[in-house]
């Protein structure tokens, strides 16, 4: 096929493009949908690549990647009847996979007090459920 295209996204200022001779596609038979070809064609797609071997990243990139995972990344694809359409869908699923990777952790969480309107509003709401809630009681003549 082609090379693999990771578009831009975080941590992908300008995308990626990963050479398709850095791709392992595997095929096998699949347990999924094909009527009467379903034992005889190899439409299941096993796709990996390793990162460590690959000329494809940047120093600070495979850094986040090793501390991400270790090993080779793979994805299955088996769903589709055609082995092209797996794989095509194994290589979107690997492209989101690499970019999810790749993504810089998100900002640590600073925590914050509750504003004195949130504090009325919620101590009104439970005034509100005491007083429909004693409501509830028995009728007194």
């Amino acid at each position: 096929m082609k090379d693999l295209r990771v578009p831009p996204g975080p941590g992908l200022p300008e995308g990626l493009l990963i050479p398709d001779s850095e791709l392992v596609e595997r095929f096998s038979r699949s347990p999924g949908p094909g009527g009467q070809s379903v034992n005889t064609t190899d439409s299941r797609v096993e796709l990996s690549w390793d990162p460590a071997t690959s000329a494809a990243l940047s120093e600070t990139q495979l850094a986040r990647l090793r501390s991400r995972t270790s090993g080779p990344i793979a994805v299955v694809s088996h769903e589709q009847r055609s082995q092209h359409r797996n794989r095509i869908a194994a290589r979107e699923r690997l492209a989101t996979r690499i970019r999810e990777l790749l993504a810089p952790p998100p900002p640590t969480r600073r925590p914050t007090r509750p504003t004195r309107g949130s504090k009325e509003r919620r101590l009104d709401a439970k005034r509100q459920r005491s007083q429909t809630k004693q409501l509830r009681g028995r009728v007194q003549d």
